[in-house]
């Protein structure tokens, strides 16, 4: 008899045996009665209170995606910060999961890194089995579940997933509490990690749905530069990514240095009117 589908949504279903090879892949847990007690209490993850904790977990990013008439324009940092040190420049924080699907890393690198091309596997076992895409509401779904499955138990992630399908451009925001937002007409546009408040200043002043490719490409560069100069632990390289029907294209990678000519004064003129 074949397996019945045990999870629907929006015309997408996992069988239990999708479920059983999810849980086969499932990570050992430490060897304590209380798991999510114990990584809260020496790790510190998702916080930056300094309660003794044995290791801080302090990190700082900043990544956007937003929807237009286009697509979707993404455009991130490249920093890694391990509190006031930084530990790299050059992160890819764009996970390209498929060549129509996009996943961004904000929180943890190495959580980020490994659910999303997790995630990708997935979304290819999809293909494989229904011989069709995945849609983007289905594959933020299935991390969503991951991330809701393994709730409590010190991953740090805040990701935005983002793709081209059937529906058209599709955005949406999913964390390590498996919170799942999507991006509407109400709110067409995320900005997340420690640099996404000076960023979202930027978007709500310049985001316009009609706004040409070359527009948004701007509005992007323009809100990671300002992100970047306010937030210490933002930086590196800007790298910029067009969401089309037949695809994702990156479309800008350069560092933010290059913006400061250009953006300062800019700024400088936002602030002595």
């Amino acid at each position: 008899m074949p397996n019945q589908g045990v999870f629907k949504e929006e015309g997408f279903s996992i069988g239990a045996d999708m479920l059983l090879n999810h849980m086969d892949m499932a990570f050992q847990l430490p060897g304590v009665q209380n798991p999510a007690e114990f990584v809260r209490s020496n790790f510190s993850p998702g916080t930056y209170e300094d309660n003794d904790q044995k290791v801080k977990f302090s990190k700082g990013t900043t990544t956007l995606a937003f929807k237009y008439k286009g697509g979707v324009i993404v455009s991130v940092d490249s920093r890694a910060s391990q509190g006031q040190y930084i530990g790299s420049q050059t992160v890819k924080k764009v996970i390209e999961i498929n060549p129509f699907l996009l996943g961004t890393m904000a929180g943890g690198a190495a959580d980020c890194l490994f659910w999303e091309r997790n995630l990708g596997m997935q979304c290819r076992l999809y293909e494989l089995r229904n011989k069709e895409r995945i849609s983007v509401a289905a594959a933020s779904k299935l991390l969503a579940n991951t991330m809701a499955f393994y709730k409590g138990m010190g991953l740090s992630m805040g990701t935005m997933i983002t793709g081209w399908d059937k529906t058209g451009p599709q955005l949406y925001y999913v964390d390590n509490d498996g919170t799942r937002c999507k991006a509407d007409s109400d709110r067409p546009y995320f900005c997340v990690g420690s640099g996404g408040t000076y960023a979202y200043g930027i978007i709500d002043t310049g985001y316009r749905f009609d706004m040409t490719d070359e527009e948004a490409i701007e509005l992007g560069k323009r809100a990671i530069y300002h992100a970047t100069y306010r937030d210490a632990y933002s930086g590196g390289v800007n790298n910029v990514y067009h969401v089309q029907k037949d695809g994702w294209v990156k479309v800008f990678s350069g560092d933010t240095y290059v913006h400061h000519d250009k953006y300062s004064e800019e700024r400088r003129a936002a602030a002595n009117p």
